[in-house]
């Protein structure tokens, strides 16, 4: 326990006693559009043991909860952070924040991220002030996976299990895609291309059920992960991009074309992505596609002191 002044709050490691309580102090516990993902993570955390619940902190004034925050595991040394609910004093809010960044720090987590939504009770200055990096402007789309791009050419394009490729293979598709994207630059420059596909395979539990190689003209060109999320009743599109001697030539168009496709034929209306916000001709593309805007969140994080790390197979 954090010993400090009578004006000042205790922030400590939640008691499993209090777990309930603590967590009904988050915001997401509070926020129709969060719930679907606290309750998801909380399920993950079903068999957790004491040990792997140390993340979820709590701060007391006159013997009560007033604030929780909580640093929720992932695999490969990675964490989310879910911040207190509206409303907490200023004081317990800060005394969260650091508390939550300590923990952090002697854990030695690599990437401790959040996505804050606009009407998120604390604010990005105040994350940057307590040493969160800015990340990336995202804006979640959403299309009908009836329409279809014109093309003015036919462009066929084939598709590969991901999971067929040699490791070795995919990392270094993955790094083709990657190389001058403008999707989450500060993420890339963060993180190893085997803690980015670690990071993929948390996202989907169906991994790589639908994921692709994509080929062209007898050479692979790009990748698709698409992920089903039948909670929402959509598919989302985690991942399109094509190596850069590929780009520019209306082979994007052929392959948003080719994910509506795979995404109509199982029977989803929806599809769903999120897109950089400065990666403005994936925007147009998708805008042309019929995608719209249903939100925009910013992804900042806590980054460990470690080096670029090779996930574990």
């Amino acid at each position: 326990m954090t010993h400090s002044p009578s004006s000042t709050p205790d922030v400590m490691l939640c008691p499993p006693d209090k777990r309930r309580e603590a967590l009904l102090q988050l915001a997401a516990a509070h926020d129709a559009e969060q719930q679907a993902a606290l309750s998801t993570a909380l399920k993950s955390m079903s068999t957790a043991s004491d040990e792997e619940w140390q993340g979820l902190l709590v701060s007391y004034q006159e013997g009560q909860i007033k604030g929780a925050i909580w640093v929720q595991p992932l695999p490969e040394n990675m964490a989310q952070l879910w911040l207190p609910l509206p409303g907490v004093e200023a004081e317990q809010i800060h005394a969260l924040l650091r508390a939550a960044h300590a923990w952090v720090k002697t854990h030695n987590i690599r990437l401790c991220h959040l996505e804050l939504p606009p009407q998120a009770c604390v604010s990005e200055a105040l994350l940057v002030e307590h040493g969160m990096l800015r990340l990336a402007c995202l804006e979640h789309l959403t299309g009908n996976s009836h329409r279809r791009l014109a093309m003015n050419e036919a462009m066929p394009l084939s598709l590969q299990p991901f999971g067929e490729l040699p490791e070795p293979e995919q990392l270094a598709l993955l790094a083709a895609v990657g190389q001058d994207s403008l999707d989450s630059r500060p993420l890339r420059d963060v993180l190893s291309i085997k803690e980015l596909l670690a990071g993929f395979y948390q996202q989907d539990p169906q991994a790589p059920q639908h994921w692709y190689a994509v080929g062209y003209q007898g050479g692979v060109v790009g990748v698709l992960l698409l992920a089903p999320r039948p909670a929402l009743g959509r598919w989302e599109l985690m991942l399109m991009g094509l190596i850069p001697g590929w780009r520019g030539q209306g082979l994007g168009r052929s392959l948003l074309n080719k994910a509506l496709e795979l995404a109509q034929q199982a029977g989803v209306q929806a599809v769903m992505l999120a897109v950089d916000n400065v990666n403005l001709p994936a925007k147009r593309l998708y805008q042309q596609a019929g995608f719209v805007r249903y939100a925009q969140q910013r992804l900042l994080a806590w980054k460990g002191d470690g080096e670029k790390g090779e996930a574990p197979k």
